[in-house]
């Protein structure tokens, strides 16, 4: 290596609610040489990063542009409607949409689900962020609908939420830019699949698939040695009832017929 090449890392982006820490910690384990940066990302922008080469790959939300983007779905998230703790909708174990109709529901800019149009009625405005609409939660002016792992990853004592059983759900998925399939991002599609290290499907070093391609002619050879029958002394071959017959006193000998005698 020379002076002026950069030493192997990987960047992995990814958006808020979304928890990599188990993925992190199995790339620790099997790649200790190669450090992995985490790159914390709004969903909108995650797209835009990766195109950037700002991350090699990205924990992000779906839908994503398949025309230059691949991606592996990973997860689909409960949506749930986060209300205060004295709402009446604490009273019921999930909720539809049809009983949110009547409640101010907020619709942030940075809402990541992908609604035909927002249900209840609308807020006065719209937050700039999710931290700033579950605020308004808060001083109970609306309600707010998002995946759980954001209810999770902003979660207040005075708050609790709900499942919406009929709401749209968010779907997330690793994607990286189709073109820039590194062998790193192999490694961690490889993770993220839940491949071992030794699986047939991760990188294969050369050297090893060299010895395997030597060794399968010599193991042929080995099982046609093992089961190639035995011969006589004359060179041909002797079946396993055939010991009695090829040689000298291993069996009975055939009983002689006389002549038949006449009948008076």
């Amino acid at each position: 290596m020379t002076g002026s090449e950069e030493s192997p890392s990987f960047r992995l982006a990814y958006v808020p609610g979304v928890t990599p820490a188990k993925w992190v910690k199995v790339w620790n384990d099997r790649l200790p040489d190669i450090p992995l940066t985490l790159v914390q990302v709004p969903a909108a922008e995650a797209p835009e990063l990766l195109r950037a080469g700002e991350a090699d790959a990205g924990l992000v939300r779906l839908p994503v542009d398949r025309t230059f983007f691949s991606a592996i779905p990973l997860y689909t998230e409960t949506t749930v409607v986060i209300v205060p703790k004295d709402h009446l909708i604490t009273a019921v174990d999930e909720v539809t949409l049809a009983d949110l109709a009547d409640e101010v529901l907020f619709h942030p800019l940075d809402d990541v689900l992908d609604w035909d149009s927002p249900p209840g009625q609308p807020a006065f405005e719209r937050p700039a962020t999710t931290p700033d609409a579950i605020e308004l939660v808060a001083a109970n002016v609306g309600l707010l609908v998002v995946p759980q792992s954001l209810a999770r990853l902003y979660h207040r004592r005075d708050l609790t939420y709900r499942p919406v059983v009929d709401a749209p759900r968010s779907g997330v998925a690793l994607s990286w830019p189709e073109e820039a399939t590194t062998d790193l991002v192999e490694d961690f599609i490889g993770i993220v699949r839940g491949r071992t290290v030794n699986s047939t499907r991760g990188r294969t070093p050369a050297k090893t698939e060299a010895e395997q391609q030597r060794k399968r002619p010599e193991q042929a050879g080995a099982r046609q040695k093992k089961q190639a029958p035995a011969k006589s002394a004359g060179g041909k071959p002797v079946g396993r009832t055939g010991r009695g017959r090829a040689g000298s006193g291993g069996g009975k000998a055939p009983a002689k017929r006389g002549k038949p005698r006449r009948r008076s």
